[in-house]
């Protein structure tokens, strides 16, 4: 789906971020890496190489506007183009407190995190895709946009604003063929474990009970998978989905119904 395509991954060495990379990498794309990290982003690397794929790593800090605009910069050099730009980012929210105990910068650190870094990857890559007449700029929220879940602090909040910068950006761009999509997920467990502990014991519940409850809430009764998260973010940025922009497709396995 993904052949001929240049993609960016801010965030690859991330759970979702390694995901989707991995996942671009197969659909035929030429995927760039970019994190803090290099361990982790070679390590995503590695996987995309041992399946006949193509990755380039490059440690960036998606909250610093220079390291940004010249990872981005670098890839236009190296391939021509951007087609596709991800960016799943680490937010370093609280979660498993209680708003009322929650001092105000727990609560604004993932709204502050989100924000900047979206705004400055997509400001980066947009240049090139409107040059270009094509691209796709993506994002990822969850469940908490839509559903008032309590203890996860200030993420709710993000969710809600990126889905929301992500209508209005479509709104700006479309005209220039540029699409803006924003994936929401439920939370695969393996992109919510450090945060699984922390809610269950807040609810007063074991682990295994508040994920069979998460699990309960779905209408297919089981939670996304990161896979799952990939292949949709994968046909999302095909040109299979090019009539969709503005488009907040559920991930969730029917834990949100829209």
């Amino acid at each position: 789906m993904l052949t001929d395509k240049n993609a960016v991954i801010f965030g690859a060495g991330g759970s979702i971020g390694g995901a989707v990379a991995r996942a671009f990498a197969r659909e035929g794309a030429k995927v760039f890496l970019a994190g803090r990290t290099e361990a982790k982003l070679q390590a995503v690397a590695g996987d995309i190489a041992a399946t006949g794929g193509r990755a380039e790593t490059s440690q960036v800090d998606a909250l610093d506007e220079q390291s940004v605009n010249d990872c981005v910069a670098a890839i236009v050099k190296d391939a021509g183009r951007v087609d596709v730009s991800f960016n799943a980012i680490g937010l370093d929210e609280v979660q498993g407190t209680p708003l009322i105990e929650m001092s105000y910068d727990d609560f604004a650190r993932p709204i502050t995190i989100a924000t900047r870094t979206q705004f400055l990857t997509a400001k980066a890559v947009a240049p090139h895709m409107i040059e270009a007449g094509s691209g796709v700029i993506m994002m990822i929220t969850a469940s908490p946009s839509r559903i008032p879940f309590p203890l996860v602090g200030g993420f709710g909040v993000t969710c809600a604003a990126l889905e929301g910068f992500s209508r209005t950006l479509a709104a700006e761009l479309g005209p220039s063929g540029v699409r803006v999509i924003c994936l929401r997920s439920a939370g695969s467990v393996e992109s919510i474990e450090e945060v699984l502990d922390k809610h269950a014991t807040g609810t007063g519940m074991t682990r295994d009970a508040f994920i069979a409850g998460l699990t309960d809430m779905t209408l297919l009764k089981r939670l996304p998978s990161l896979d799952d998260v990939g292949n949709v973010a994968a046909l999302m940025a095909s040109d299979l989905a090019a009539a969709m922009t503005g488009a907040i497709p559920n991930v969730t396995c029917g834990q949100v119904v829209d």
